[in-house]
C-alpha cells in the first residue's frame, strides 16, 4: 500500500513536471497521454495521480474558471481510455486523444454556462478553438508515437513491483 501511495505521488508529479517542461509550447502537453496510460494500466486508481496533478496545477496557477473544469475534464478522458482499454490500435488511441483535444474547450462550457450564461459559454468555446486544434494535433501525434510503448512499460513495471 505504501508503495502505491508513493507511486501515485511520483506519477502525479511526473505529469505536472512534464507539462511544465513543455509550457512554452501552447496546448502541446503530455498530460492527456499520461492520463490515458494511467487509466488503462491502473484502472480506477488512475484518479490518484490524476488529481495530484490537478492539485499541483492549482497550487502553481491558482484557482480560476478552468479549475472547476479540471475536476471533471480529465476524469472524462480517463473514463474513455478505461472503457477502451482493450483497444490495440495506436491509430485508435491517437484518434481518442485527438478528439479529446478538439473537444477540450467544449468540455469546459458547462462551467462557463453556469458562471456567465450562454453568451459567455459560447464565446469561451469559440475563442479557444484555435488552441483546441493545436491540442488535437499534438495529442494525436504524441499518443500515436508514445502510447503503446508507455503502456507496455507501465504494465511491465507494475507487474514487477506490485
Amino acid at each position: 500500500m505504501a508503495g502505491q501511495v508513493a507511486l501515485f505521488g511520483v506519477l502525479g508529479a511526473l505529469t505536472f513536471a512534464a507539462k511544465v517542461a513543455m509550457m512554452a509550447l501552447p496546448n502541446i502537453e503530455p498530460v492527456s497521454l499520461l492520463i490515458m496510460v494511467y487509466a488503462v494500466t491502473l484502472g480506477k486508481k488512475c484518479l490518484f495521480p490524476m488529481y495530484i496533478y490537478v492539485i499541483l496545477e492549482l497550487l502553481l496557477y491558482g484557482i480560476g474558471i478552468w479549475s472547476i473544469g479540471y475536476l471533471y475534464v480529465w476524469a472524462i478522458l480517463a473514463l474513455a481510455a478505461w472503457l477502451l482499454r482493450d483497444m490495440k490500435s495506436p491509430l485508435g488511441w491517437a484518434l481518442v486523444a485527438g478528439g479529446f483535444g478538439l473537444l477540450f474547450g467544449a468540455l469546459f462550457t458547462p462551467v462557463c454556462l453556469l458562471l456567465g450564461g450562454p453568451a459567455f459559454a459560447l464565446s469561451w468555446w469559440l475563442s479557444g478553438i484555435p488552441f483546441d486544434l493545436i491540442h488535437c494535433g499534438a495529442n494525436f501525434a504524441l499518443v500515436l508515437i508514445l502510447f503503446v510503448p508507455l503502456r507496455r512499460l507501465m504494465t511491465r513495471l507494475l507487474a514487477e513491483r506490485f
